[in-house]
C-alpha cells in the first residue's frame, strides 16, 4: 500500500538523500520495498531488499529418503551427510537439525499426468526440468543463504562475511525464538497494533494473489496448449506479491499455476527469484541449480525479458560470480532501465569487485530511479565502506522508517544492529535486534547478530544457547565458527570437542556450496586461516584475489599469508583492507598483528587499540589475542 497525500494521491518515495530524518516516533512515509529484490546479496543484497518471513520447511518439500528416481533430492548425499555430521556434533537436541539443507524435492514433481499434455506442459515446477528429458545436470546437484549472501560485509562471524542484506527471513516456525530477551517482549507489545494491522494487511495481498492466480488461468486457458507463442501474467506472478507474504506459499502457488501455463515466461522467471531467495533465508544452496533452470526456462520462452536477465544477475552474485552478475545486469537495464532487482545487482557485483566510485554512482542512480528500502540499504553500506558511518546509519533509518512489511521491517533493523556492533554500541545493537525479532522472531540475521551482541556484552551463556539453537537448523559457516570460538574461549570439559565438531562442519557445508556454483573461496579462507588447514586457507584467498580486490578479500588474504608465516607479503594487503576507511575492528587486529611480527611496533600498538577501542568484543578469540599482543608491545616499549 503506497502512502498517500492529504489529496488522497500517492506520494512518491523520496531519494535516500533527500528525505529528512524522522523524529524520534514519528513516521516518514515512503513506499515500502514491494516488487524488491528477493534475494541479499549479501550485502548490497543485502542479495536486492529485504524479504519475506518464509516457513521452517516449504509444504512442497520432502526429505532425500522420499525423492523419488531423478529427483534432484536424490542427489544429495553431501547434504545427508551435513545433517548428520551436525546432529553427532551434539550443537543442538532439535532432531530435524540439518533438514533444510536437503533439496527441497516438489513432493508433485513429476505429477502433471495429464493425458496429451505437452512435452513442456508436464514440468516439476521446483526443481525446472522438464518432461521431455531437457532437465539440466546441474539441478540434480543436492545441497545461504544470502549465503548466503553476495556480498561479504561481515567478517566478523558472519558467513564468509557475506552481510546478507537479502536474507530477510529465516521462519523457522518459533523454535529459533527460544532465549529471547525482555527487549524483544516490550518492542512487540508496543509495536502490537500495527503487527495487526500489518497482518490484516497481508491477508489481504495474500487473497490478490489468489485472485490474481485465478484471474490468469482463466485468461490464458485458451493457450496453454498447441501454440508456440511466450506469454506472460504480469498480474498474476508480479515479484512484488512475494515479498508481501509466506514466501514458501508463493513459491507453491506459482508452481501450480505453471503446470498450467508452462509458457509463462513472467512466471518462470519470478519462481527463479524466488528460489535465489529461498536459498538465502533457509541456507539451502541446492535451491541455485532449481533457481537457474526456472530462469533458463524464462529466457527460452523470451530472450530479452528483463526480469528473468536480472533474476540471473541476482543468482550469479549469491554464488559470487560478481563479474557475470554484473553482466547479467546491464544486461537486464538495457531492456529496462528501471529495474529494481537489477539496478541493486549492478550495486551488489560492482561493491564485490571492489569498484567502490562506481558503486557509489551505481547507488545513486538507483536512489533516483527507484528510492526504496532495497536500494537505501545498499545506498547505506556503499557509505559505511567508506567509514561515512552517520550517512549510512541516517539511511537506514530511514528505510526502518519507510518499511511496513514485517519482512522489510525485520531485515532493516538487523542492519542498524549490524552498524552498531561493529562500533562495539552493545546496547543499541540489541534494541534493533529486538526489533527485527519482534517483527519476525525467527529471523536468522537477527538471532545471529543478537547471540554475538550478546556474548560481547558479557552474557556468554545466552549467546551460545542462542547460536546452539540457530546452527541446530543452518549451519552456516559464520555461526558455526562464532559458537565454536564461544566454546573454545569457556574451556569447560568437553568444549575442545565440541569446537571442532562445530569447524568440521565448516568444510562439510563449503562442499555443499561448491557442488551447487557457489565460490566458497572467501568461507575457506576465513574459517581455515583460524581453525583449518592453513594451506587451504592461502591457497582459497589467493584464488578470491586473483578475481576480485575488495577490503574483504585483502583482508582474508592478508591474514592466510600472516597464519603461513608470509608477514611481509601480507602487510601491504593488511594496509589495504583498511585504506578506505572501513570501521572493521577484524581488520585493525590483523593489521596491528602483522605489523608486530614485521618489525612495525608503534603501528602495531596503534591498530591493536583502535581494534579493541572500536569494538572490544569483535571476536571471542580475536578480542582476546589482540590484547595479549597489546600488553607485549606495551611492556617491550
Amino acid at each position: 500500500m503506497s502512502p498517500r497525500t492529504n489529496d488522497g494521491e500517492p506520494e512518491p518515495t523520496r531519494p535516500a538523500s533527500a528525505r529528512p530524518v524522522p523524529a524520534s516516533g514519528t513516521p516518514v512515509s515512503g513506499a515500502p520495498a514491494s516488487g524488491g529484490p528477493l534475494a541479499n546479496p549479501g550485502r548490497p543484497a543485502p542479495h536486492p531488499g529485504p524479504g519475506p518471513a518464509s516457513e521452517e520447511a516449504s509444504s512442497d518439500t520432502k526429505t532425500a529418503a522420499e525423492a523419488k528416481p531423478g529427483d534432484p533430492a536424490e542427489a544429495t548425499p553431501r547434504a545427508e551427510a551435513l545433517a548428520v555430521a551436525h546432529a553427532e556434533a551434539g550443537a543442538g537436541s532439535d532432531p530435524e537439525a540439518g533438514a533444510d539443507t536437503e533439496a527441497g524435492a516438489d513432493t508433485e514433481a513429476g505429477a502433471d499426468t495429464e493425458a496429451g499434455a505437452d512435452t513442456e506442459a508436464g514440468v516439476d515446477a521446483e526443481a525446472g526440468t522438464r518432461a521431455d528429458g531437457d532437465a539440466g545436470a546441474d539441478a540434480e546437484v543436492g545441497h545461504d543463504a544470502q549465503d548466503h549472501g553476495a556480498g561479504d560485509r561481515d567478517t566478523d562471524g558472519h558467513s564468509a562475511g557475506d552481510r546478507d542484506t537479502d536474507d530477510r527471513g529465516t521462519g523457522t516456525g518459533g523454535e529459533l525464538a527460544v532465549g529471547g530477551d525482555e527487549r524483544v517482549a516490550a518492542v512487540r507489545r508496543a509495536g502490537a497494533a500495527g503487527r495487526r494491522w500489518r497482518a490484516a494487511q497481508l491477508s489481504a495481498c495474500a487473497a490478490m494473489l489468489a485472485v490474481a492466480l485465478t484471474a490468469g488461468a482463466i485468461a490464458l486457458g485458451a493457450v496453454r496448449d498447441g501454440q508456440n507463442v511466450p506469454v506472460s501474467t504480469a498480474a498474476a506472478v508480479s515479484p512484488g506479491l512475494l515479498a508481501t507474504g509466506d514466501l514458501d506459499s508463493s513459491i507453491t502457488a506459482l508452481q501450480a499455476h505453471l503446470r498450467s501455463q508452462p509458457r509463462d515466461f513472467g512466471g518462470w522467471a519470478t519462481l527463479g527469484l524466488a528460489y535465489v531467495e529461498q536459498a538465502r533465508t533457509k541456507g539451502d544452496p541446492s535451491r541455485y541449480p532449481q533457481a537457474e533452470q526456472a530462469l533458463k526456462r524464462s529466457l527460452s520462452l523470451r530472450s530479452d525479458n528483463d526480469q528473468a536477465l536480472a533474476g540471473r544477475a541476482a543468482l550469479a552474485a549469491a554464488r559470487h560470480d560478481f563479474a557475470n552478475a554484473l553482466d547479467l545486469a546491464d544486461q537486464a537495464l538495457k531492456q529496462n532501465p528501471y529495474n529494481e532487482r537489477a539496478l541493486c545487482s549492478r550495486i551488489d557485483a560492482l561493491v564485490e569487485l571492489g569498484r567502490y566510485d562506481d558503486a557509489e554512482e551505481a547507488a545513486k542512480t538507483a536512489d533516483e530511479r527507484q528510492p526504496g528500502v532495497p536500494v537505501f540499504t545498499r545506498y547505506a553500506y556503499v557509505h559505511e565502506l567508506r567509514g561515512d558511518v552517520t550517512t549510512a546509519r541516517r539511511v537506514l533509518e530511514r528505510a526502518l522508517a519507510a518499511s511496513t512489511s514485517p519482512g522489510d521491517i525485520a531485515y532493516v533493523a538487523a542492519q542498524l544492529g549490524q552498524l552498531a556492533w561493529n562500533q562495539g554500541d552493545y546496547a543499541t545493537a540489541l534494541t534493533h535486534y529486538a526489533r527485527a525479532l519482534a517483527a519476525d522472531e525467527n529471523y536468522l540475521p537477527a538471532l545471529e547478530g543478537r547471540a554475538r551482541a550478546q556474548a560481547a556484552s558479557g552474557r556468554q551463556a545466552e549467546a551460545v544457547k542462542g547460536l546452539e539453537l540457530i546452527v541446530a537448523r543452518y549451519p552456516l559457516p559464520g555461526p558455526l565458527v562464532e559458537l565454536g570460538e564461544l566454546y573454545e574461549a569457556r574451556g569447560g570439559e568437553g568444549d575442545a570437542a565440541k569446537a571442532e565438531n562445530q569447524y568440521l562442519l565448516v568444510d562439510a557445508w563449503t562442499a555443499i556450496a561448491r557442488a551447487n556454483g557457489v565460490n566458497a573461496d572467501l568461507d575457506t579462507a576465513l574459517a581455515a586461516a583460524d581453525h583449518g588447514d592453513r594451506a587451504t586457507a592461502l591457497r582459497a584467498a589467493r584464488d578470491d584475489w586473483s578475481r576480485r580486490h575488495t577490503v574483504h578479500t585483502a583482508d582474508a588474504l592478508a591474514w592466510a599469508l600472516h597464519v603461513n608465516g608470509k608477514d611481509a607479503e601480507a602487510l601491504p594487503y593488511a594496509r589495504q583492507a583498511t585504506a578506505t576507511g572501513y570501521r572493521n575492528a577484524s581488520f585493525l587486529y590483523h593489521r596491528g598483528v602483522i605489523e608486530k611480527a614485521t618489525g612495525h611496533p608503534a603501528d602495531a600498538r596503534t591498530h591493536l587499540a583502535a581494534a579493541l577501542k572500536l569494538n572490544p568484543g569483535f571476536s571471542p578469540l580475536g578480542a582476546r589475542e589482540a590484547r595479549t599482543a597489546l600488553k607485549t608491545l606495551e611492556a617491550s616499549k
